[in-house]
């Protein structure tokens, strides 16, 4: 009996060993090139969003940083009626573009959410990194969500905390 509580302790410390991710292999969460859209012809209403993100921030003092990974949640709360994202641009916190995530205009499905996924390890968007959007919906649609959602955990301590997009035209 002995034995085999000790070869099942061997064999799940050996599983849980051999089962690490290899984040560089991972397919995307989503492939905005297989999303591509063209925007249709009848009148559209567009709109510019901002969202504040947070790759870092500071702990005790303004010299010390944690990394946290942000996942950024475009959200389509029509049960009808897509909307279309035309761009979602990520700046840092000098205002400098670090990245645009859309080549061409892509459709968001009722009531389906798009993620873009900022890695804990890639800290170059700083303290006060943002993210812009242009984005386009029928006339009666409601307007798209924009959250972030910022977590790094540690051993047994954990940090999260959300932030919420605005239109500001």
């Amino acid at each position: 009996m002995s034995r085999m509580i000790i070869y099942c302790s061997l064999m799940g410390t050996l599983l849980a060993c051999s089962s690490e991710v290899n984040i560089q292999n991972r397919k995307p969460i989503n492939d905005f090139e297989s999303r591509a859209t063209t925007l249709p012809s009848d009148s559209l209403i567009h709109g510019h969003s901002y969202l504040s993100v947070y790759s870092q921030i500071y702990s005790n003092t303004e010299h010390r940083t944690h990394n946290l990974t942000a996942t950024i949640s475009i959200r389509n709360v029509s049960e009808l009626d897509s909307i279309y994202m035309i761009k979602a641009m990520y700046f840092d916190t000098r205002g400098h573009l670090l990245h645009d995530y859309f080549d061409n205009p892509i459709c968001v499905r009722p009531l389906e959410t798009v993620a873009i996924v900022i890695a804990e390890k890639d800290n170059e968007g700083g303290t006060g990194a943002n993210f812009l959007f242009d984005w386009a919906i029928r006339p009666g649609t409601a307007e798209p969500l924009f959250e972030g959602i910022m977590i790094s955990t540690s051993g047994q301590q954990g940090l999260s905390f959300t932030t919420n997009g605005i239109r500001i035209r």
